[in-house]
């Protein structure tokens, strides 16, 4: 009887081999999922910022802005001085606004955006500052107003891409085609 007892009573749980054998291979699986969940959070898509609105399962785009740019011909003539931060821009067209908000954004980091405010130094010219350095593709988007919370709301826009690797300057213009192929 003494001797079956002691094949029995081998210590604490934790201190038998089978326990172990169990209990691994659920640790390292949560282990990895919270590793796998910490880099989900981090990384995670960023959220598409235009003027889109959903219908059932669809997002259209609205054009309005577009339509109205194109009846005001207006164009816009960027130049970025990466050096000093500095963007120049040249407006035309049937409106001249005192202020332009010009957003840059970049193609998959919500952190790497930005919006600079362009301020008329003249007839047709404006002037602003880039709080970050920009270098690689950005979407632009050019609209009358002094904050991008006007965004919605602006009476036209302007958008474009830029590939800094390839050129400092590009031109914004609504056109018919564009906004139809839109």
């Amino acid at each position: 009887m003494a001797h079956e007892q002691s094949t029995l009573d081998q210590g604490p749980w934790y201190r038998q081999g089978w326990a172990w054998f169990l209990l691994t291979p659920l640790i390292v699986i949560v282990l990895v999922m919270a590793g796998y969940i910490s880099i989900a959070v981090k990384l995670s898509d960023d959220v598409v910022i235009d003027n889109y609105y959903r219908e059932g399962r669809m997002y259209n785009e609205r054009l309005e802005q577009d339509h109205r740019a194109t009846a005001l011909a207006m164009r816009a003539e960027l130049d970025f001085d990466l050096e000093t931060g500095e963007v120049f821009l040249q407006l035309s067209g049937a409106e001249l606004p005192a202020s332009l908000v010009l957003v840059l954004q970049h193609p998959t980091e919500a952190d790497l955006d930005q919006t600079v405010t362009l301020a008329a130094t003249g007839q047709g010219n404006y002037r602003g500052d880039l709080t970050l350095s920009v270098n690689f593709s950005r979407y632009l988007l050019l609209f009358p107003g002094a904050s991008a919370s006007e965004r919605g709301t602006a009476p036209w826009r302007l958008k474009d891409k830029i590939d800094f690797q390839a050129s400092h300057a590009v031109i914004l213009q609504a056109t018919e085609k564009q906004t139809a192929d839109q």
